[in-house]
């Protein structure tokens, strides 16, 4: 590295850390995203610096749900066998925050202290991120659509994802999900090595095909698949009649692992963790311990208590996401008995700002759980009225209505009675809103 380089070098991560320590000092946020945005502005070539810095190498975990469960999952595992891990555990999973994440494992000349970097990575960024990184694992979990006013469909990814992939070295390890069409297309027609995660548990099917489904069509042909059954939206058992292409073949059996939490959509979160855990050759009885003994990140089904009352936050941000949190909550009542569920709907920059998707959403099965419903959020009235139309005259919930959202909390909690759950359901700024009122018992 040249003089004036190491110098630049230097400044970058002077200034990022400078500004680090201002803005947690002055609490004006967790300073994930600026100090890198700052630092990538002095130094434009920064990230592919810091990368080619980690001793065991890059980790890298996108798709559109559970890449924050999943990176913590992995994280946590290799911690147990002391490694030293750079991950951005905050969710900021742009450049910028990738870089800020790098950042934090520097010294103030710029070398990097981490065995390992495992970074959550935004789908429609992966291959901007693959022109500066060579990561030794990329870990696709699923792809559905999710904000389709920044992303459009999952085909459109799901190019883009082939087109930055194939072109890496062979060292780069590739594991994705067998039971989504897309990624399983996409993971049989790469040159790398490639390994498949999936579930082979028929209990687990669906009744149905729910209403927010992207990809039953042949990746290949275009003709319509056929499924055995599906485990959630678009992912099953499948294939094609017209082509002959089927679902890849999953190199762990899913009978005998167990999962973290709650839900189908964590089993497959546990897959894929574990599944990079064995071929970094992590031995199998610590695995499952740390699967065992996992707490959720924040509002991934975490648990809260609250004058004597549990909640849950259970993120919602698109069709799938929605729809499998409602089928925990469903899975979750003892004996049918009603609850109180808080749903809250954004609209803001994190959320997406088309909030059409939750016409997508089966949301007849949250109503027909009964109980009460409070809505609130700043698409509050979008959100009351679907569940509106969600409702039979047969088993109608009590649905209440509140624009202030520490007043919508408080009702929820005086819904809720002592040793029952309260189930929060919060779009992702929602969650984090919903996080500092609880944590900072600022209603209470």
């Amino acid at each position: 590295m040249q003089l004036f380089d190491r110098i630049r070098l230097g400044l970058a991560v002077g200034t990022a850390k400078t500004v680090t320590a201002i803005v947690k000092q002055l609490r004006l946020g967790a300073a994930s995203v600026l100090p890198g945005e700052i630092a990538r502005r002095l130094h434009p070539r920064l990230l592919p610096l810091l990368c080619e810095q980690v001793r065991q190498g890059v980790i890298l975990v996108v798709g559109t749900n559970g890449k924050t469960t999943t990176s913590l999952l992995l994280s946590t595992i290799l911690e147990r066998q002391n490694a030293k891990i750079a991950h951005n555990i905050t969710g900021a999973n742009l450049i910028n925050g990738l870089i800020t994440t790098l950042l934090g494992n520097t010294n103030l000349f710029g070398q990097l202290n981490a065995d390992y970097a495992i970074l959550e990575v935004d789908e429609n960024v992966l291959p901007l991120v693959l022109k500066d990184c060579r990561p030794r694992f990329i870990v696709g979990l699923n792809l559905f659509r999710d904000q389709l006013d920044r992303y459009g469909e999952v085909d459109t990814i799901s190019r883009r994802w082939q087109q930055a992939i194939a072109p890496l070295p062979k060292t780069t390890t590739v594991i994705l999900n067998a039971d989504d069409p897309t990624l399983s297309y996409l993971g049989q027609n790469l040159p790398q090595k490639v390994l498949f995660f999936g579930l082979s548990e028929t209990n687990l099917y669906l009744d149905e095909i729910p209403h927010a489904v992207d990809s039953i069509y042949c990746p290949n042909c275009g003709h319509s698949l056929d499924y055995q059954g599906v485990y959630l939206s678009h992912l099953g058992d499948f294939h094609c009649p017209s082509c002959g292409f089927e679902k890849s073949q999953p190199t762990l059996n899913s009978k005998d692992w167990p999962q973290i939490l709650i839900g189908v959509y964590n089993k497959y979160n546990t897959l894929a963790a574990g599944l990079v855990a064995k071929e970094i050759s992590i031995d199998i009885d610590t695995i499952f311990d740390t699967v065992k003994n996992f707490k959720a990140a924040f509002g991934r089904a975490e648990e809260l208590t609250v004058n004597g009352k549990k909640i849950r936050i259970l993120l919602s941000k698109n069709p799938v996401g929605m729809n499998e949190t409602i089928r925990a909550v469903k899975d979750l009542q003892i004996q049918g008995k009603p609850s109180t569920t808080l749903v809250i709907l954004n609209d803001r920059i994190p959320d997406g700002t088309d909030v059409s998707w939750i016409w997508d959403v089966d949301t007849e099965k949250l109503a027909s759980i009964g109980g009460t419903l409070i809505v609130s959020g700043d698409r509050i009235y979008d959100m009351a009225l679907r569940l509106q139309y969600s409702q039979n005259l047969a088993n109608q919930s009590n649905l209440i209505v509140k624009e202030d959202l520490r007043e919508a909390i408080e009702t929820a909690l005086e819904s809720t009675e002592i040793g029952e759950t309260l189930y929060i359901l919060p779009t992702y700024s929602a969650m984090l809103e919903i996080r500092e009122i609880l944590t900072g018992r600022k209603i209470l």
